[in-house]
């Protein structure tokens, strides 16, 4: 999503960066072969981290304030809370730069917007807009250098990234606008290749938002923090090179995600 307020990817890195949760076993997961053969090592190319993120929540849809889709919203919140203050931001310390001390961070706020509802089949460019709008309008905290939006979209809709669609080729994604104004797209899971052995909603959920989180903090202008490049189907963040491992941290289920100090992902 390159414009004029993004300085552009350095030569030696990808003009279309990998900045999505591939559907596991997709188009876009890594190969085990080349992970086999070359040990991946994250490079730091001088964009934005989020020191101490701050995650502001928003459910898109009046679907979000009741059933069980109000009680999955505060389970979401619930885990945001936890999640920005565990050990698993403590472990993207080593990730620290100069000017940017990676530490743990909070939930600064949620909303759920009952005025509208996404269509059916809902673009990142109608998500900018939304974002774009409501940050100017007051109705959502304006962005500042550690706030990452996440935006939930309710079942039924899909999500487009380009010509790629959610539960086709992805799960999620994060990217910014004008460098400034971070987020992450959350499509509600209703596919297969976007679940989880347990079936839980909320544990797909989690798994898809702590890669997407662990990469926001590490990489916030896609391939311009911390990235991965060998060539042009070997490249990723911190989350890419992790897809489909998982582990437990507190009650939450969440992905790995590589360390360079480790040489795996942990």
């Amino acid at each position: 999503m390159a414009n004029e307020e993004t300085p552009p990817p350095s030569p030696d890195l990808p003009a279309d960066p990998v900045r999505i949760v591939p559907m596991v076993g997709g188009p876009q997961t890594l190969q085990p072969e080349m992970l086999q053969t070359v040990t991946p090592q994250l490079t730091y190319n001088g964009g934005p981290l989020l020191a101490n993120v701050e995650v502001y929540t928003v459910f898109w849809g009046s679907a979000w304030s009741q059933g069980d889709l109000a009680t999955l919203a505060s389970d979401l919140n619930a885990f945001f809370q936890y999640i920005v203050a565990s050990p698993l931001i403590d472990q993207l310390a080593e990730y620290t730069t100069q000017g940017y001390g990676i530490g743990q961070g909070t939930l600064a706020g949620t909303s759920t917007l009952t005025d509208t509802d996404p269509p059916s089949m809902v673009s990142d460019q109608q998500i900018q807009d939304l974002l774009t709008q409501r940050t100017g309008s007051g109705d959502l905290p304006a962005p500042d250098a550690n706030r990452l939006y996440f935006v939930f979209t309710p079942p039924g809709v899909a999500v487009t990234l380009g010509a790629d669609q959610s539960c086709v080729v992805f799960c999620g994604y994060h990217d910014q606008i004008g460098g400034n104004l971070f987020y992450a797209v959350m499509p509600y899971p209703d596919c297969s290749g976007c679940q989880t052995a347990s079936g839980s909603v909320l544990d797909a959920l989690t798994v898809v938002a702590s890669h997407e989180l662990c990469e926001a903090i590490t990489d916030a202008i896609p391939a311009q923090g911390w990235y991965w490049f060998a060539d042009a189907n070997n490249q990723g963040e911190i989350g890419d090179l992790c897809v489909g491992q998982t582990k437990t941290v507190g009650a939450y289920t969440v992905q790995t995600e590589w360390s360079n100090a480790a040489g795996g992902c942990a």
